[in-house]
C-alpha cells in the first residue's frame, strides 16, 4: 500500500535513489534543489546553487546549454544535449509543472548519462553531427576532418563567398570533373583540397601538380611517366607519372591555362577513357582518378585565340566554379584578419592585436593579392610589430599611404546603416572567434571580455552556443 503522505526528507531518498540527475527550479528559473547524481553532473553541491538563476550559471558555463532556461523560453518540454567539461554527454530534458490554473509553478530538469552509448553506436559520426547541429562546420565535423589544416583556411560568410561553399559541398559527393577559376591567391587550391576531402576518394592520394611550374619538355613525363631509357637523362628503372600515383585519388591540375597544345589531345584522352601511354612505351596503362582543375585564365578566350582546345574546355567545364576576388567580399575581411591573427600569434608564441586604426586600413584596403597576400600580410605583422598593438606604422606604405576608397564605402553600407553594418561587423568577429576556439570560455578571454558579455552578445544575434 502506497503510504499517504511523504514526508520532504523521504521525497529528497526517492530522488537520490534515482540513476538520473534531477534539477528543480521555480518558474523564473531560480534553482530550488537537485539530487546527487545531478550535483555530480554539473559539479556544484545545493549549497552552491540553490536560489541562483540558471541563466546566470549558464553564462558561467555551468551549463552549455541550461535546458532549464530552454523550456522556459519555448513554454513547453525541452530535450537537448550536454556536454560536460569531463567529456560526458548527458541528454537532459526540461519539463514544465503548472498549477491547476496553467501557471507554470516548477521546471524539472531529468539528466542522463549517454556517454557509452554514443561510443558505442556504429553510427558514431552521425550522432556527433547531430549533437553539433548548429555549427556550420557541420560537414566538417562529420566526415572527421580534424587532420587536414587547411580545411580551417577556410573562413567567409559574405553573400558571395557562401554560395561557391554550398557548392563545393554538394559536388564533391559526385565523381565529376569541376574547374575552378578565380584570380591569383584566391584559395583554389584550398578549395580543391576541401573537395577531395569531403569526397568518396578522401582516403586516397590528392596530387597537385602546377602546370605553369614545370618545364615545357618534362612535363608529359611528369604527368604520365615514362618507360625505362625513354630519353636521355632518365631514370633507368623509368617513372611512374602523377596520373597513375593519384590512382583511386583526385588529380588537382593548377593553371591549367599553361598546358601545351600538344599534351591537351592526351590529357582529353584520359579524361575521356581513363587511359593512357607513359612515355616511350607502348602498353596503355589506366587510372581510376577524378580530375579538378584550376586556372586563373579566361579558358573561353584562349579558345578563341587557338590557345587552347575547345573540346577540352568543355569536357573540364562541367561543373564550374569561379571563386570571387578578396575585394568583392569586403565582409570577409575582418574574418579572415582575425583568424590569421590567431593562427601566426599561436605559430609564433606571439599576442599581438590589431589597432582601430589599422583595422580600418586593411578594412578599406582591395587586395589585389587576395587572400594570399592578406595571410602573408597578417603573418609578417605578427612577426614585425614593435608593440602588442599593432599599429598604422607597422603596415606596408602601399597600405598607409592609400586614399579613402570611397565608392567601396558605398558598397559596403548599401542597403545598411552605420549601425547595422558594426553589428554585422561584431556578429561576424563573434561567430569567427567562437568557431576557432570552441568552447565560450576561451573565446571570451581572446576577445577580451567576460563570459556573461559573451553570451548576451551572442543571445543578441541569435547565436546558438554548441554542447561544450
Amino acid at each position: 500500500m502506497f503510504p499517504e503522505k511523504i514526508t520532504f526528507e523521504q521525497f529528497q531518498k526517492i530522488l537520490n535513489a534515482l540513476s538520473d540527475g534531477v534539477y528543480i527550479s521555480d518558474a523564473t528559473g531560480n534553482t530550488l534543489w537537485l539530487n546527487r547524481i545531478s550535483e555530480n553532473i554539473v559539479g556544484k553541491t545545493n549549497a552552491e546553487v540553490v536560489g541562483r538563476n540558471v541563466r546566470d550559471l549558464e553564462a558561467e558555463g555551468i551549463f552549455n546549454p541550461s535546458v532549464t532556461r530552454l523550456t522556459l523560453d519555448a513554454g513547453k518540454t525541452i530535450s537537448t544535449v550536454q556536454s560536460m567539461d569531463n567529456g560526458r554527454k548527458y541528454l537532459v530534458t526540461g519539463n514544465l509543472i503548472r498549477d491547476d490554473q496553467g501557471k507554470i509553478i516548477l521546471v524539472v530538469a531529468q539528466s542522463r548519462d549517454i556517454t557509452e552509448a554514443i561510443r558505442t553506436t556504429v553510427q558514431l559520426e552521425e550522432a556527433e553531427a547531430l549533437l553539433r547541429q548548429y555549427s556550420q562546420e557541420i560537414r566538417d565535423l562529420k566526415n572527421n576532418r580534424d587532420k587536414v589544416d587547411y580545411i580551417d583556411q577556410i573562413v567567409g560568410h559574405s553573400s558571395s563567398y557562401l554560395p561557391v561553399l554550398d557548392l563545393i559541398e554538394r559536388v564533391s559527393m559526385i565523381d565529376t570533373t569541376v574547374l575552378i577559376t578565380g584570380e591569383t591567391g584566391v584559395g583554389k587550391t584550398v578549395l580543391a583540397k576541401r573537395i577531395h576531402e569531403l569526397s568518396d576518394r578522401h582516403d586516397k592520394p590528392f596530387v597537385h601538380i602546377n602546370c605553369g611550374a614545370i618545364a615545357e619538355s618534362l612535363i608529359e613525363s611528369e604527368l604520365f611517366g615514362y618507360k625505362k631509357g625513354a630519353f636521355t637523362g632518365a631514370n633507368t628503372s623509368g617513372k611512374i607519372g602523377l596520373v597513375k600515383s593519384a590512382d583511386g585519388g583526385t588529380l588537382f591540375l593548377d593553371e591549367i591555362g599553361e598546358l601545351p597544345l600538344h599534351l591537351q589531345s592526351k590529357l582529353l584522352q584520359f579524361l575521356q577513357e581513363k587511359k593512357f601511354i607513359p612515355v616511350g612505351d607502348t602498353q596503355v596503362q589506366t587510372a581510376d582518378v577524378r580530375i579538378i582543375a584550376a586556372t586563373n585564365s579566361d579558358l573561353s578566350d584562349m579558345v578563341s585565340a587557338g590557345r587552347f582546345r575547345p573540346d577540352l574546355y568543355y569536357r573540364l567545364n562541367i561543373v564550374p566554379i569561379a571563386i570571387p576576388p578578396l575585394r568583392e567580399r569586403p565582409e570577409d575581411v575582418f574574418p579572415l584578419l582575425y583568424h590569421f591573427l590567431t593562427k601566426f600569434n599561436k605559430q609564433h608564441r606571439q599576442n599581438r592585436r590589431f589597432s582601430t586604426e589599422v583595422l580600418d586600413l586593411l578594412q578599406m584596403y582591395d587586395w589585389p593579392g587576395n587572400i594570399r597576400e592578406l595571410e602573408n600580410l597578417v603573418e609578417r605583422l605578427v612577426i614585425t610589430a614593435k608593440m602588442n598593438e599593432i599599429s598604422v606604422t607597422d603596415l606596408p606604405e602601399r597600405i598607409r599611404k592609400q586614399k579613402p576608397a570611397e565608392e567601396r564605402l558605398v558598397k559596403m553600407l548599401e542597403g545598411e546603416s552605420m549601425t547595422q553594418m558594426l553589428w554585422r561587423i561584431e556578429k561576424e568577429l563573434l561567430e569567427e572567434a567562437y568557431r576557432i576556439h570552441g568552447n565560450t570560455r576561451k573565446t571570451a578571454n581572446a576577445l577580451g571580455i567576460t563570459q556573461s558579455l559573451l553570451m548576451r552578445r551572442f543571445k543578441r544575434y541569435g547565436i546558438r552556443p554548441l554542447t561544450e
